[in-house]
């Protein structure tokens, strides 16, 4: 069988690598399945992109649709146009989306509109924010999805409420945990390590990128403040995203332990989360991340698609509320941070779960 994958940004290139070895392991096996990987060029910085690919052993693409940036219209259609000739010369039997961003959701009209099945990885979950675009990108998507995948039980809840039939609906685990635990033997030691005169549990990772956060300059600007005033003059890395750094440049805001650094590499920037204090963070990929490392984070939104990191790992949403990061700050300098728990199926082997419930659905294994 062929099945066409599918990876647009940089929270996709996490989870697709597990799934590909999969394949390769079963294709050493002796098991006939091919993958046509599909690169839609979403994210194109070289950090953000080639990076990953090198880092986490992914094969060059077999196709970059070469998108890059722009609205979100214009990088949906530019995606479906891209994306429909490529499966005009290149037929497939099963295209397999992941995640929640604007390469999982045009490529998976595009795929159904030519009458091809398509596999959701991380289907399920809802933030009930229908200000993230994220959460159109999940809802439009697993409206017309096949097979749905999901990271926990919840998710596979929301999706049998929605009216999906039980059959179709796989709990297998979290396949971005699959390429953290792989990786934690290789991670590598950033330059800020050095140039910053880090030290281990001395220090913050901040990553902000959302709408919410920062396209108002006074909000983003409050905020940061608010970060600073409660870090106790403890270094804060903030890994700038693209969108970001706009921002910044405009805004010229500038502290003494805040410091911007450029995108990093996933094993160096796995690095740092690994040997921080906290992570503070508007991300949802992170909070899984951190959930699993035990490492505190407080995550600046108001409602979150992964419950779990809430319920079982170490996360706080806080949102933008004073009070609430006062609250956070506080818990953590007392050192009476909540321990992360074992979240269910979080083992590294979901990328095998999956790859082999498909060989079942079309008959190969």
């Amino acid at each position: 069988m062929k099945i066409t994958i599918i990876a647009g940004a940089r929270p996709n290139f996490m989870k697709i690598a597990p799934i590909i070895q999969a394949i390769q392991q079963k294709q050493n096996q002796g098991f006939s399945i091919n993958f046509r990987l599909v690169h839609t060029g979403q994210h194109y910085d070289k950090n953000l992109s080639d990076t990953f690919f090198k880092e986490l052993e992914i094969p060059e693409p077999h196709k970059n649709l070469n998108v890059h940036s722009g609205t979100q219209a214009e990088q949906t259609g530019a995606i479906m146009v891209g994306f429909e000739k490529e499966l005009k010369k290149n037929p497939t039997d099963l295209v397999l989306v992941v995640g929640d961003v604007t390469s999982t959701m045009a490529c998976t009209i595009v795929a159904k509109k030519a009458g091809i099945k398509v596999a959701h990885i991380e289907a399920g979950i809802r933030s009930g924010d229908l200000k993230m675009p994220e959460e159109i990108n999940r809802m439009v998507t697993d409206s017309i999805t096949d097979y749905f995948y999901t990271t926990s039980k919840e998710a596979s809840q929301k999706l049998i409420q929605l009216g999906n039939s039980k059959e179709n609906i796989f709990f297998v685990g979290n396949v971005m945990i699959d390429t953290l635990l792989k990786n934690l033997p290789k991670l590598i030691k950033p330059k800020a390590w050095n140039d910053l005169s880090l030290k281990n549990n001395n220090y913050y990772v901040l990553t902000l990128h959302r709408p919410s956060n920062v396209d108002s300059m006074d909000s983003f600007s409050e905020l940061l403040h608010l970060i600073v005033k409660k870090s106790k003059d403890l270094p804060i890395i903030f890994p700038v995203h693209p969108r970001t750094k706009k921002i910044l440049e405009q805004s010229k805001l500038t502290f003494k332990n805040l410091h911007y650094i450029s995108p990093l590499g996933y094993l160096s920037f796995i690095y740092l989360v690994k040997n921080a204090k906290a992570i503070l963070t508007d991300s949802g990929g992170i909070t899984e991340e951190a959930s699993v490392l035990n490492i505190p984070c407080i995550t600046f939104r108001d409602s979150t698609e992964r419950p779990e990191t809430c319920s079982l790992g170490t996360n706080i949403i806080v949102g933008n509320d004073p009070i609430k990061i006062n609250e956070a700050f506080t818990t953590l300098d007392r050192n009476q941070w909540k321990k992360g728990q074992e979240i269910p199926l979080w083992d590294g082997n979901a990328a095998k779960r999956i790859v082999a419930s498909i060989l079942k659905i079309y008959g190969k294994e």
